[in-house]
C-alpha cells in the first residue's frame, strides 16, 4: 500500500454509488471535491460526507466555495457570502464628508472578511465539509495593461494592488482558522493578467519573471506563513518556462519553495481543464498529466467531473498512477502525505443548529458586506 494518497477526485451525485466507493476506497485517494450537482440540502450533504467518511476516515472532504459565483451551496440556509471584490470596494471607502476617517474603510474590511472566512469555515463543516479552495489571490487588473479583466477570475479577486489582497486574504483566513479550517490560495503565480480562461484555452502571459514577482506574485511570500495550501495556474509564462506553473519545477520548487519559503501543501489545479490537456505541445493522457504535476513539485492533483458517467477516465487515472508507481516512474512522497494530512480539521465541527445561537456566527453574519 502506498504512503501517499495524491488523487482528489469528485463523486458522481448525491449519495455514493458502488463504483465511488470503491474509488474512494481506493490507496492513492486522497479526497473528493463536491460540486453542484452533489447537493440537494443540508441533511443530504450531510449524509454523502459522512458516507465519504465511512469508507476512509482520512479522506479530504473539499469544495470550491469562495462566495460571489463560486458558491457551491446556496440554499436551505447557506448564507450568501459576497464576493471578494466586495470587500476590496469596502476597504476602499472611508465614508464622505465630515464623517470621512482615513482608513477606516480597510479596517471595515479586514473585520468583514474574517467575518466572511468564518461564516464560509463553520457552515461548511457543520454539513461535514473539511476544506475550501479560497482564498482567491489574483490581482483585478480590470483594464489597466491587459484590456478588458479577466473573465474568469474578475470579481472574484479583493483587488488591484497586492497589499491590499495580501491583508484581506489573511483576514479571510483568520476566520477559517477561528472555523478549524485550512486554505488555499490561489492561482499561483497570478490568473488575473490574462484574457484567456484556462478552463477551455491555454493562457499566456509573457510579462517577465521580474514583473510577475513584483505585482501578481507579491502576496505569496508575504503570506507564506499563513497558506495552508497552493493552487498554481494553469497558465504559461514563456519567460519564465515553458510549462504551466504547475507543471513547472522553476515554479513551484525553485520560486515557491526555495525563494517564497512555502511549505504547505502544493494542489494541480484540475487536470482536465484545457491548460492542463497539452504539455510542450501535445496532448497528454490524465496520468501523464498527474505524473507531470507531482514530478514539478505538486503534492495532489485533482481530477474533476470525471465521474459522471461510466468515469473511465476516474479509473484510468488511478490505474495509471499504480502503475507509474510499480514501474518506478513515480515514487510516493512521505513529506507529501504529511501536507495532506495537516489539511484535515482538528477539532469537531459545531453542529448547525448551535451556529444559529452562537454569538460570534451572528456578530459574523452582521459584518458581511
Amino acid at each position: 500500500m502506498t504512503e501517499h494518497a495524491p488523487v482528489i477526485l469528485d463523486v458522481a451525485g448525491t449519495a455514493l454509488s458502488a463504483d465511488d466507493r470503491r474509488r474512494l476506497a481506493h490507496p492513492l485517494t486522497g479526497g473528493v471535491i463536491l460540486f453542484a450537482r452533489n447537493w440537494e440540502n443540508r441533511a443530504q450533504l450531510l449524509a454523502l460526507t459522512s458516507a465519504i467518511k465511512a469508507v476512509r476516515d482520512d479522506l479530504l472532504v473539499c469544495v470550491d466555495h469562495e462566495g460571489g459565483r463560486v458558491q457551491r451551496f446556496r440554499t436551505d440556509g447557506f448564507t450568501h457570502l459576497p464576493p471578494m471584490r466586495a470587500l476590496g470596494e469596502m476597504w476602499m471607502d472611508d465614508g464622505k464628508g465630515a464623517k470621512a476617517v482615513a482608513g477606516s474603510g480597510a479596517l471595515r474590511a479586514t473585520n468583514a472578511a474574517t467575518a466572511a472566512g468564518y461564516v464560509l469555515g463553520t457552515e461548511l463543516r457543520a454539513c461535514g465539509v473539511d476544506f475550501s479552495f479560497t482564498p482567491v489571490l489574483d490581482l483585478d487588473w480590470q483594464d489597466e495593461g491587459a484590456g478588458s479583466r479577466s473573465g474568469v477570475i474578475g470579481d472574484r479577486s479583493f483587488h488591484r494592488d497586492p497589499r491590499v489582497v495580501a491583508l484581506l486574504a489573511k483576514s479571510l483566513m483568520h476566520g477559517l482558522l477561528q472555523a478549524g479550517m485550512a486554505n488555499c490560495g490561489k492561482h499561483f503565480p497570478g490568473h488575473g493578467f490574462v484574457k484567456a480562461d484556462s478552463h477551455t484555452e491555454v493562457p499566456v502571459d509573457t510579462r517577465s519573471l521580474k514583473a510577475i514577482l513584483a505585482d501578481d506574485a507579491a502576496p505569496y511570500p508575504w503570506l507564506s506563513s499563513t497558506l495552508t495550501s497552493v493552487m498554481p495556474a494553469h497558465v504559461i509564462y514563456p519567460k519564465v518556462d515553458s510549462r504551466p506553473a504547475g507543471f513547472s519545477q522553476r515554479w513551484l520548487q525553485d520560486i515557491l519553495r526555495r525563494e517564497m519559503r512555502f511549505d504547505g501543501a502544493i494542489f494541480s489545479d484540475d487536470l482536465s481543464m484545457e491548460g492542463a490537456r497539452r504539455l510542450d505541445g501535445q496532448l497528454v493522457s490524465y496520468t501523464d498529466g498527474a505524473l507531470a504535476a507531482l514530478g514539478a513539485g505538486c503534492d495532489l492533483v485533482l481530477l474533476c467531473n470525471q465521474s459522471v458517467g461510466d468515469g473511465k477516465a476516474v479509473d484510468e487515472l488511478l490505474g495509471g498512477l499504480a502503475d507509474a508507481q510499480a514501474r518506478g516512474r513515480w515514487q510516493p512522497s512521505v513529506d507529501s502525505e504529511s501536507r495532506r494530512i495537516a489539511l484535515l480539521p482538528e477539532t469537531l465541527p459545531q453542529a448547525w443548529d448551535d451556529l444559529m445561537y452562537q454569538p460570534a456566527y451572528l456578530q459574523a453574519l452582521d459584518l458581511l458586506p
